[in-house]
């Protein structure tokens, strides 16, 4: 395994934990420089983790060379870091593909491992507790997160089962609930003998709910996690209704750009490129075209918040 410095990931994998754009040229070729700022802006804001890649970051558009591309690209920032934890994203169906990719993101020194059930052509609930089963057992004792996003996969998954799942397997250590509405998981799995800890998903439309009922964090896109880490830090100051009126303001745009994954992805490059990260808001076919009234709703996003978030223009 590559070596890193010791970490507690317990302490870091908390807040805001992003999860990364992956830029691409005009011509649909990966930009790897443009990744890179996307990587030093995001860990500039002083979040305490990060995850790649996931539906934010179009895993399902990239091959394997440039994952492993990627996730080096990250590492190579995170690895000799105390204050910042790296989550790697297992998504693949295969369990043999997934025990090895989970393999090589622990020798490549990730933080921490994301774990994606399987979910094409719906495999049984026999099926998929046993590859999170496998997975958790291979890559033990790294940290991981199960992803339940239910609305994405088709999985069903409950607080009795991950229970039951993390009673077998230590290294299972929170679970990302994007399940809609999300506070009720996320409270059942905060009960029993043994409590796991929620970082909730899907941009965090219920996040006041969410960490009231015990999320220990959430995990948007990244362009702009400013936001996301000024609500937190109110949150965690004792200022929930700053924290809430922010949130509402941030509500009548996230709640129209989740209405598709596609759709919020294409919105956060836009951001992004108006934030100068990198040049072209590219998403790789089959995906989502803005049209002219959805550049005109992220003008007013962009006018509402550019006093929060570092070079954000119109």
């Amino acid at each position: 395994m590559a070596t890193h410095i010791d970490k507690d990931p317990g302490t870091l994998v908390r807040g805001v934990s992003p999860v990364l754009e992956v830029p691409f040229h005009s011509d649909g070729a990966l930009d790897p420089d443009g990744f890179t700022t996307v990587v030093d802006r995001v860990l500039a804001t002083g979040v305490g983790s990060v995850m790649f890649p996931g539906f934010a970051g179009e895993f399902h558009k990239l091959d394997a060379g440039e994952r492993e591309l990627l996730t080096g690209l990250l590492l190579d920032r995170t690895r000799q870091r105390a204050d910042v934890a790296a989550i790697i994203s297992v998504p693949d169906h295969a369990t043999r593909h997934a025990i090895g990719q989970a393999l090589r993101a622990a020798e490549l020194g990730a933080d921490a491992v994301n774990l994606l059930p399987p979910h094409f052509l719906a495999p049984s609930a026999a099926a998929v507790r046993d590859h999170l089963h496998e997975v958790l057992a291979a890559v033990a004792p790294l940290p991981v997160v199960v992803q339940y996003a239910p609305a994405q996969t088709g999985t069903a998954l409950d607080a009795p089962a991950l229970h039951r799942l993390a009673a077998e397997h230590p290294n299972l250590r929170w679970v990302k609930v994007e399940s809609a509405p999300p506070g009720r998981l996320i409270a059942a799995l905060a009960a029993g003998p043994r409590p796991l800890p929620s970082l909730v998903g899907h941009a965090g439309l219920q996040l006041p709910d969410a960490l009231r009922r015990g999320a220990v964090g959430v995990q948007p896109g990244c362009s702009f996690t400013e936001l996301y880490v000024a609500l937190w830090d109110a949150w965690e100051r004792g200022e929930e209704a700053g924290a809430v009126a922010l949130h509402t303001r941030m509500l009548p745009f996230l709640s129209y750009w989740m209405q598709n994954v596609e759709l919020i992805i294409a919105v956060e490059k836009e951001i992004s490129v108006r934030r100068g990260w990198f040049a072209s808001a590219h998403c790789r076919a089959p995906g989502y075209v803005l049209d002219d009234e959805e550049r005109k709703t992220i003008d007013r996003f962009c006018a509402e918040f550019a006093p929060l978030i570092p070079e954000l223009v119109r």
